[in-house]
């Protein structure tokens, strides 16, 4: 093997590559599929894939799309972390949700963390939650100078700080052992309340345990500014960060108007971020959150030892599922990971069961050891800031933090985040937000494994005792499923009814070779509304009648590639109507005439979520017949008029 010079690079006797060479290949590849690109730099912007905030994920990222240094860890502005050594010594802080209201049950469930795994507990109190008098028998046996308590109490945060710091004392905890946080959280309640009467208040009152923690207590910390009720309402991680931001900055000024240094204010809050499925945006979003907290404390004078932001991560709730709730143990793995990759100091998985209700000890053990594989087994955190270098990541995490900035400095010119709130103007841009990622999901461009792709009719429900209801009149809750969770929710009832699901019958066309593609995407998409299949395969009308009439369906779907549909469409579909069917769709792009007894059509890319709600809304009412109206989605091309490899219109 023949070793280059000192100084010489692998690559040097390879010529150089340059990124319009590749824009021209594309171009050419591009040029062949029929598409037809103005020059190299189209080519390139087509294959783009568009992300919230305007962002964009560019097919190629080379040195040249790198931002300016992003530092060192553990030194401003943080992006690659903290602290200098990372998660590297012992890893991140593993932190287990507990919301059960009996105090029995939650002190078994807080024992079984700490004893396999668990670094931290947060414990959700008030309302229909765990009592806060009941706080002292939850933690029975926990060695509080050891494991870290974080509370979440809502507008009861003092009446829980009392009774924490009474249980110090009686337990001869030394003041300096203590950890975790307070959960003092005015803006957060306001947003999940909507009522702003007390939080001037309230604002007193977490300034107040700021100020005694600081003196009395190093280790605690008073200040939770929750981002969830920003994503749980459907934000973006830009509108997460930027209310985040105003969050904490409102709190800069009561702190220190309170008595506190910049320094000392600092150290008394604890950010809290949503961690999802999409690995790069969570790894981006929480570097770029240290980064702007970084730039707030810059301003305000801080020291750059105070600058650094204190992170705790908690899978989405917004990702997780009701239906086949299996696929949540992925969603939140993944998740995980990206969070211990973005640099989180402490984590919290939520049980694959969260959506349903009150988790079992097998999911809280599935979550907890989630955890255990990524730090002990995988070595995740022996790395410091394994994104850093990508020059994906590192653009990503800029391009983020700018789009975070501009929506927080719109909060802060609308009178700081509590006037935003009360205004209206954080509500409806998130909702706006939400609006269009839901149409998304109704045409599956997000599609959710189990739910809108992949779903499993047959599956056995899961049964759990419902949660306690958390604070609300607020900023709403959403999840990704919820739209298809209702209609397959409509097909159980209508099975408990009478017997049978929605069923409809699937005319594939031809051989397995022409109709598989959109047999396979039809079934798919209708069983996602909780709507059964059956197929038969063939091309005599005749046959398609008598297995129709067989079927028990009352509605058909033809499938097969669009040179069957010119010869065998018309005549398939007459004698499916014949045979009763008070609905025929076609599997296909709408062309400019359907066939002659063809109702409309259904096709990649169309309103799913419109499709099946009106196909359930008229197979619901048996004595009216069938028909498509003026406004149904099946027969509106997709804005596109593209067709995939596999022939399925989208």
């Amino acid at each position: 093997m023949t070793v280059p010079p000192e100084g010489l690079p692998l690559a040097a006797e390879f010529p150089a590559a340059h990124r319009e060479q590749w824009q021209t290949l594309v171009e050419g590849v591009l040029r062949k599929s029929g598409a037809q690109p103005e020059d190299g730099a189209a080519a390139e912007r087509a294959l783009s894939t568009a992300l919230q905030d305007g962002l964009r994920a560019r097919p190629l990222y080379t040195a040249e799309d790198a931002p300016a240094d992003p530092g060192l860890p553990g030194f401003p502005p943080f992006v690659r972390g903290a602290r200098p050594q990372g998660a590297s010594v012992a890893g991140w802080d593993v932190r287990q949700r507990h919301g059960d209201p009996d105090p029995r049950r939650t002190n078994e469930a807080v024992l079984a963390d700490l004893e396999h795994g668990g670094g931290s507990l947060w414990l959700e109190l008030g309302g229909e939650g765990l009592p806060v008098t009941a706080l002292g028998e939850a933690l029975t046996g926990v060695y509080l100078d050891l494991a870290g308590v974080v509370l979440d109490a809502g507008a009861e945060f003092p009446e829980a700080a009392a009774r924490l710091f009474k249980l110090y004392q009686e337990r001869e905890v030394s003041p300096g052992s203590a950890s975790g946080t307070l959960g003092a959280d005015p803006l957060g309640l306001q947003a999940r309340t909507g009522d702003a009467a007390r939080t001037t208040a309230l604002l007193t009152e977490a300034a107040a345990l700021a100020a005694r923690c600081a003196e009395d207590f190093p280790g605690l910390r008073a200040v939770a500014v929750d981002a969830l009720p920003y994503h749980e309402a459907g934000g973006s991680p830009a509108q997460e960060l930027g209310a985040s931001l105003a969050a904490g900055v409102a709190y800069l000024r009561a702190l220190t108007g309170a008595g506190l240094s910049v320094d000392a204010a600092l150290g008394q809050l604890e950010f809290r971020y949503a961690a999802d499925a999409d690995q790069f945006l969570t790894i981006a979003k929480f570097r770029a959150a240290r980064r702007l907290w970084a730039r707030v404390a810059e301003a305000c004078g801080a020291s750059p030892a105070a600058s650094a932001q204190r992170q705790h991560a908690v899978t989405s709730a917004v990702m997780m599922t009701a239906r086949d709730p299996w696929v949540n143990m992925l969603r939140t793995t993944i998740a995980c990971l990206a969070a211990g990759v973005g640099g989180a100091d402490a984590v919290t998985v939520l049980p694959f069961d969260a959506a349903l209700g009150l988790p079992d000890a097998f999911a809280r053990r599935i979550a907890r050891n989630t955890q255990a594989i990524l730090l002990e087994e995988s070595h995740l955190a022996r790395v410091v800031d394994p994104a850093g270098g990508s020059w994906y990541v590192e653009r990503l995490t800029d391009e983020l933090a700018h789009a975070a900035w501009a929506w927080f400095q719109e909060i802060e010119g609308a009178g700081g985040l509590a006037a935003a709130l009360e205004s209206g103007l954080v509500g409806e841009r998130i909702a706006a937000t939400w609006a269009e990622r839901s149409v998304r999901l109704a045409k599956r461009r997000e599609p959710v494994t189990g739910v809108s792709e992949f779903p499993n009719l047959g599956e056995q429900a899961l049964v759990r005792e419902p949660a306690p209801a958390g604070p609300g009149g607020g900023l709403p809750k959403v999840r990704r499923a919820e739209a298809f969770e209702a209609l397959r929710d409509r097909s159980d009832a209508r099975l408990a009814a009478t017997g049978a699901r929605p069923a409809l019958f699937l005319a594939s066309i031809g051989t397995a070779a022409a109709h598989t593609a959109r047999t396979t995407f039809a079934a798919n998409l209708f069983q996602a509304g909780g709507i059964a299949t059956t197929a038969h395969e063939g091309t005599e009308p005749a046959a398609f009648a008598e297995a129709f009439a067989a079927s028990g369906a009352e509605v058909a779907c033809l499938c097969s590639s669009d040179a069957l549909y010119e010869e065998h469409a018309e005549a398939v579909a007459a004698a499916l109507g014949a045979a009763g069917a008070r609905r025929v769709l076609l599997a296909g792009r709408p062309g400019a005439t359907p066939p002659a007894g063809v109702d409309g059509f259904v096709f990649a890319g169309g309103d799913a979520v419109a499709v099946l709600t009106s196909l359930l809304d008229q197979l619901d009412q048996p004595d009216q017949p069938v028909r498509p109206d003026e406004t149904d989605e099946t027969n509106r091309p997709d804005e596109t008029g593209q067709t995939d490899q596999t022939g399925v219109a989208r």
